[in-house]
């Protein structure tokens, strides 16, 4: 089954060195294990745009399409038996990029 581990940045910045090493070395591991499906960084929030275009209305906005002191930083995609082993995989990536993540399962 696959999920989204989603990196939650609250005003921390970029990885630090140390932060990247850690995170290269997860990832590393993702790939040897036949985890690892997809993943990337996020541009900050005051590089977004959102648009809607419900309706018809064409609407486009500078900014993110919500007000938040945190933010989606960046994600992985990953391959897990079952919730358990995603969940320990998540423990490990919060742990190498120093940021909080949230796991969902595809549907």
């Amino acid at each position: 089954m696959r999920y989204l581990v989603s990196v939650i940045d609250d005003g921390a910045g970029r990885a630090t060195s140390d932060e990247a090493t850690a995170i290269d070395a997860f990832n590393d591991r993702l790939q040897a294990d036949g985890h690892w499906v997809f993943a990337g960084g996020l541009g900050s929030t005051e590089n977004a745009t959102t648009i809607d275009n419900r309706e018809g209305r064409g609407l486009v906005t500078d900014g993110p399409f919500v007000e938040t002191k945190e933010w989606l930083a960046g994600f992985w995609i990953i391959e897990a038996a079952d919730l358990d082993e995603v969940l320990a995989l998540a423990t490990e990536g919060s742990k190498a990029c120093n940021r909080k993540v949230e796991v969902r399962p595809f549907l």
